[in-house]
C-alpha cells in the first residue's frame, strides 16, 4: 500500500523535458536538497519529496521495506505524470533509486548515486538503532547523527547549520525512523548491481564514516555505466558540505558534457528576450507543453531565433516586431501572425503602425495574405481593448 508522499515540485525556468526526482537520507526531510534545487531548475522541473516517516509525510506503522518506499517515489512521479526522469538518491535515498533502477528500469533515465551503499553494515546494528529511536525518541540519536553527517570542522564552524540539520534529525517521527531502519537492515542490493542499465554517477564523501568510500566503490565497479567520484571534505550530507561540487557533478551527468557554456549561455539569453518579446504566460504555457520529444527544438528556436538573431544589437526590438508581422503576414503563416500580433499589442504596439505595415505588404506580396491580417488583428485588437475598430 503506497503512501502519499509530502512533496515540492519546482518547474525548471528553461524546461527542456527533463525531470529530476531527489530522493534523502535517513532522518531528513526535503529541505536537504535546498542547495542543489537552484542549480538544478535551470535544466530541468526538480522533485523533492519526504519519504514516508519522514518530514511532512504521513508515518504509516512499520515495518517498512525499500521497495515500499520506493513504490511511494513511483506514486508520486505517476499522479505527477513523470514517466521518466533522472533519480538522485542519498544514504536511504540512494537504496531506494537504486531499487527503481533495478526493478522499473524503463522509468530511469539517469541514476545518482550519492554516499549509499548496496548494503548497510550489519542488520542487527540497524534493528538495535529502531529499538532505540522507539524507546527513546530520536533526539536521543541526534548528535551522533549529525556526527556522522558533517565533518567535525564544519560543526565547529558553522553552528547554525549544524543546529538546523540537528533539529531535522530529532524532529523526524520516532516510529518513522524506527521503521526505516527496519527497511534498511533488509536491504541487500550486491547481486541486482549489475541489473541496473542507467548512466549512473557515483559520489563518495571522503571523510563518510557511515558509507564510506570503499562501500561506494562496490556500487562502481557493480554497475556497468557508473563514474565515481570521492569528494574530500565531505562526511554523509556530501550535497550539504560540499554543495557546489555535488550540483555541479550531478549538472553534468544529467545534461551530458556537449552542453557546454557557450549553449548555456545562448538559452538563457534566447529564453529572456523570447519572455520579453511574447509574454511569460505564452513562454510559461508553450514550456508546459513541452516533451522529451519536442525538448530539442524549444532548445534549438530559443538559442538560434531567440537568443542570437533577437538578440543582435543591429535592429531594435520594436523593428524586429515590425519587420516579423510583415514576413509572417507574406507567407501566410496565420498561427504564428496571431501569436505575434497578440505579443505586439500587449507590449504597446501602436496599432496604426501594424495596420501601416499590412497596407505595405499588400502591395508587396499580395491582397488576400493583407486582408488575412488585418482580419486576424481586428480580433486581436478587440479582444485587447474591447472593441472592435472600424
Amino acid at each position: 500500500m503506497t503512501v502519499d508522499l509530502s512533496y515540492d515540485l519546482v518547474p525548471g525556468t528553461e524546461n527542456r523535458g527533463t525531470t529530476v526526482v531527489l530522493v534523502g537520507s535517513l532522518g531528513s526531510d526535503r529541505s536537504m536538497w535546498d542547495p542543489q534545487v537552484a542549480g538544478l531548475v535551470e535544466f530541468a522541473d526538480v522533485i523533492a519529496v519526504d519519504l514516508r516517516g519522514h518530514g511532512s509525510s504521513p508515518v504509516p506503522d512499520g515495518p517498512y521495506s525499500v521497495g515500499d518506499m520506493a513504490e511511494d517515489v513511483l506514486a508520486v512521479m505517476d499522479s505527477l505524470g513523470r514517466d521518466r526522469v533522472h533519480l538522485v538518491g542519498l544514504s536511504l535515498g540512494g537504496a531506494i533509486a537504486q531499487w527503481i533502477a533495478v526493478h522499473r528500469p524503463a522509468r530511469v533515465l539517469g541514476l545518482t548515486l550519492l554516499c549509499t551503499s548496496a548494503r548497510f553494515g550489519d542488520p542487527q546494528s540497524w534493528i538495535d538503532r529502531a529499538a532505540t529511536a522507539r524507546a527513546t525518541g530520536t533526539d536521543s540519536l541526534a548528535d551522533t547523527v549529525l556526527a556522522r553527517w558533517f565533518t567535525a570542522e564544519l560543526i565547529a564552524r558553522d553552528g547554525e547549520l549544524a543546529a538546523h540539520h540537528r533539529s531535522m534529525i530529532s524532529s523526524t517521527s520516532d516510529e518513522g525512523y524506527a521503521a526505516a531502519c527496519e527497511a534498511l537492515s533488509q536491504w541487500d542490493n550486491r547481486a541486482d548491481l549489475g541489473r541496473i542499465s542507467a548512466p549512473t554517477l557515483v559520489v563518495a564523501g571522503e571523510q563518510d564514516p557511515a558509507t564510506t568510500p570503499s562501500d561506494m566503490q562496490v556500487l562502481a565497479d557493480g554497475i556497468a555505466r557508473s563514474d565515481f567520484h570521492v569528494l574530500p571534505g565531505a562526511a554523509h550530507l556530501a550535497n550539504v558540505e560540499q554543495a557546489g561540487h555535488i550540483t555541479r557533478l550531478v549538472v553534468r551527468h544529467i545534461v551530458g558534457d556537449t552542453y557546454d557554456a557557450g549553449r548555456a549561455a545562448a538559452h538563457r539569453a534566447g529564453m529572456h528576450v523570447r519572455r520579453a518579446v511574447l509574454g511569460d504566460a505564452h513562454v510559461d504555457a508553450s514550456i508546459e507543453r513541452t516533451t522529451a520529444f519536442t525538448a530539442p527544438f524549444q532548445d534549438f528556436i530559443t538559442r538560434t531565433a531567440w537568443g542570437d538573431v533577437w538578440t543582435r544589437d543591429g535592429l531594435d526590438h520594436r523593428t524586429r516586431r515590425l519587420l516579423t508581422l510583415a514576413i509572417l503576414t507574406a507567407v501566410g503563416n496565420q498561427h504564428e501572425l496571431d501569436m505575434h500580433i497578440k505579443a505586439a499589442l500587449r507590449a504597446g504596439l501602436d496599432p496604426d503602425e501594424m495596420a501601416e505595415v499590412f497596407l505595405h505588404t499588400a502591395v508587396y506580396a499580395g491582397v488576400p495574405n493583407s486582408n488575412a491580417a488585418f482580419a486576424l488583428a481586428n480580433t486581436a485588437l478587440a479582444e485587447h481593448t474591447g472593441s472592435e475598430t472600424t
